[in-house]
């Protein structure tokens, strides 16, 4: 299981700070690839960004790149997704995952019903 938190409710251009951390895990989250997607209403899940668990491959959706920022720390065995010059448009639940039980992020990762997922946290950007 995993768990995330600092969602929020910040104005077009504000900045929030998300976390994903570990919860029972059996294993160090340090060695999995972990993938964040966000799902607005009315829409599939999408892909936004993903770290790796064993080099310093990072990823990201063309829809936040320059403005989100995902990062790890593993000796609080914590990942980040540092979300800046917030647009209406990212408004949505946004979710961590594992990436298929694997340590990389490939250009076509993705996350399925049986990787650890977190609960969601929702995002609002509004006036």
């Amino acid at each position: 299981q995993l768990v995330e938190s600092g969602g929020g409710s910040v104005q077009p251009g504000g900045s929030l700070r998300l976390s994903c951390s570990a919860s029972g895990f059996t294993m160090d989250l340090d060695y999995y690839a972990i993938g964040w997607f966000r799902q607005a209403p009315g829409k599939d899940r999408e892909r936004v960004s993903c770290i790796s668990g064993v080099d310093e491959t990072l990823r990201y959706a063309d829809a936040v790149k320059g403005r989100f920022t995902v990062s790890r720390d593993n000796n609080r065995d914590i990942v980040y997704l540092q979300m800046t010059k917030l647009r209406p448009e990212d408004t949505a639940v946004y979710y961590c995952a594992t990436v298929r039980h694997s340590g990389l992020c490939t250009p076509t990762w993705w996350a399925d019903e049986d990787d650890y997922w977190g609960q969601g946290t929702q995002v609002t950007v509004s006036p």
